[in-house]
Parts: C-alpha cells; structure tokens; sequence
C-alpha cells in the first residue's frame, strides 16, 4: 500500500481525481458493496474537509486519500471480491493522520450521513478500529 505521508507526490496523484462531485457519486455507486464502516470513514474525512477549523495540509491528505477512493482502478479493483480493502486502509491511514481533528460533533455528522445512506446502523459499525 503506498503511504499517504511522507509523499506528496502520491497525494498530489491522486489529489487531482477528487472532486465533490465525483466523491458524491462514487458513494453513490458503492455504499451497499463497501458498507458502513468504509462510507462512515469517508464521511468523517469528509465532515474535516468542510471544516473550517481544519489546517489545509490535513485537508490536502484528505483530498489524496478521496482520490484514490475515487478512482476505480487501484490496488485491489472495485468490482472485485474485497475491492474496497485497499480504499479503506487508505482511508484509515489519513484517519489516523488527521485524528487530532475529529471532535465529537464531526463524529456525529459523519453518523448522521450515513444514516441518510443506509437507514438504521447499530453502534458497533461505527468503530473503525
């Protein structure tokens, strides 16, 4: 897995395929197949990225990590069996990153949006580690 820090050239590669509209689509087309806790980490990046309390250098590790969920071929291809694997350690990776960032509040926002995607979520997909 390419590491997100420490290389701005892989976060600038794959900075240029995020837009929020290609993000809003690609949730779109993959909620059901990547589930909750793959939509619920990108929603928690997501509610950072519209933060204006957020420093850009943690938005521009987000947008990295956006655009290599976006792309649909990565790693481990989409369609496949376990596709969304790679995205999500992506995701994780700037997580765990940007950690300091999440409130309780972004937290919430993020549970909110996917509640809005998939309905009722029990508590336990909620943990992402």
């Amino acid at each position: 897995m390419e590491e997100f820090d420490n290389n701005p050239m892989i976060i600038e590669k794959y900075s240029k395929s995020y837009s929020e509209n290609n993000l809003l689509k690609k949730i779109q087309y993959a909620a059901k197949s990547a589930g909750v806790k793959i939509i619920y980490a990108v929603m928690i990046l997501y509610c950072l990225l519209i933060d204006d309390k957020v420093p850009t250098k943690d938005k521009t590790l987000i947008i990295g990590a956006f655009g290599y969920f976006i792309l649909p071929i990565d790693i481990i291809p989409d369609f496949l069996p376990g596709g969304f694997t790679d995205d999500f350690a992506a995701l994780l990776c700037v997580i765990k990153m940007v950690a300091s960032n999440i409130t309780p509040e972004i937290k919430e926002k993020a549970k909110n949006k996917v509640v809005n995607i998939f309905g009722q979520v029990s508590d336990d997909q909620f943990e992402l580690f």
